[in-house]
């Protein structure tokens, strides 16, 4: 199986390129802007998003100018949700540095995340396809109505599964649809194969984001949040949801009652995490990303002949669900 780093070698070059485009667009004639967003960009993670973008583009054809500024326009736009969601949560790190609203102010970052947003923008425009710009703007509209539809369910203390995956479907997976969206825009794509991927990319996308909130059950430094944030949040997860359907589970009645209460003390916090691990949630939550693998992996298999795109596409979904970060 081939290594996430592999993967990004065999497109280093125009990753380089793409991080260029970025790099220039966010050049200011701002010292103070400058500063900021030069050291925000030291940390650029594994960079799976515009990975994406580059491999929907080698599949379909090649890659181009379209999706080099394609994908930085995705990164860009990427990174200010990432700014924004720092400040919403008052995050003092993100991928260990300290986060900007933590150097900073929260009026500095907000900012800042504007400003990415509009260098998202002029790169959008640059890649010359107005579908390009829509596949942005849906993305966007997606991204703020999913968090605002979790924010209501934490209000309201009610989710099931379906209610769960329709939120991380817009919050998380139309992010990693979009990026193969724009590599296939820029390249011309066959409408049915970018449809057979778009689905791929929507299905890696809900098992990164279940995969994100398995990591909320156990306490692991490196994962950058304490055990439990979720609840102390209002966000009631998979593992949790599905523990809460076993009703034959002697605690059933009080893990119902206590997910129902205002306000969760960091004991209540610590029985509804045990309660999950205990119930099988972790367990089923694993059966589910298997489950939308298999399907996905159908899905490409049906409408691709394979090849050395396809075969990074297959692996970068495994890579999502056994990573440890």
């Amino acid at each position: 199986m081939k290594r996430i780093e592999e993967i990004r070698a065999s497109v280093a070059h125009e990753l380089d390129e793409l991080n260029a485009i970025i790099e220039t667009t966010l050049h200011s004639d701002t010292d103070l802007m400058n500063n900021i967003v030069a050291r925000y960009l030291l940390t650029k993670g594994k960079q799976l998003r515009p990975l994406l973008v580059l491999l929907s583009g080698k599949l379909f054809g090649g890659i181009n100018d379209a999706v080099l500024y394609g994908g930085a326009a995705i990164e860009m736009l990427h990174n200010a949700s990432l700014i924004h969601d720092d400040v919403i949560d008052a995050a003092q790190q993100r991928r260990g540095v300290e986060t900007i609203n933590s150097v900073w102010s929260n009026h500095v970052a907000v900012l800042v995340g504007d400003f990415f947003v509009t260098g998202a923008l002029r790169c959008a425009v640059k890649a010359g396809d107005s579908r390009i710009l829509e596949a942005l703007a849906d993305m966007g509209s997606d991204l703020s109505l999913g968090e605002i539809h979790q924010y209501d369910n934490a209000r309201s203390h009610s989710i099931d599964e379906q209610t769960y995956l329709t939120i991380i479907s817009k919050k998380t997976a139309s992010l990693f649809e979009s990026c193969v969206e724009v590599g296939g825009y820029a390249t011309r794509a066959p409408q049915h194969q970018l449809d057979a991927l778009r689905y791929y990319a929507r299905q890696m996308g809900v098992c990164f984001q279940i995969k994100d909130d398995i990591f909320d059950y156990f306490d692991d430094p490196a994962v950058g949040k304490p055990t439990g944030n979720d609840l102390r949040e209002g966000k009631i997860t998979l593992p949790l949801i599905y523990a809460l359907t076993r009703a034959d589970m002697p605690q059933h009645a009080a893990m119902q009652a206590l997910v129902q209460k205002e306000q969760l003390t960091e004991a209540d916090i610590s029985a509804l995490v045990e309660f999950a691990k205990q119930a099988g949630g972790i367990d089923y939550a694993y059966q589910k990303m298997e489950l939308l693998r298999q399907q996905a992996v159908e899905v490409l298999d049906a409408n691709f002949a394979g090849g050395e795109a396809i075969e990074a596409f297959k692996q970068i979904f495994l890579y999502i669900i056994q990573r440890k970060l």
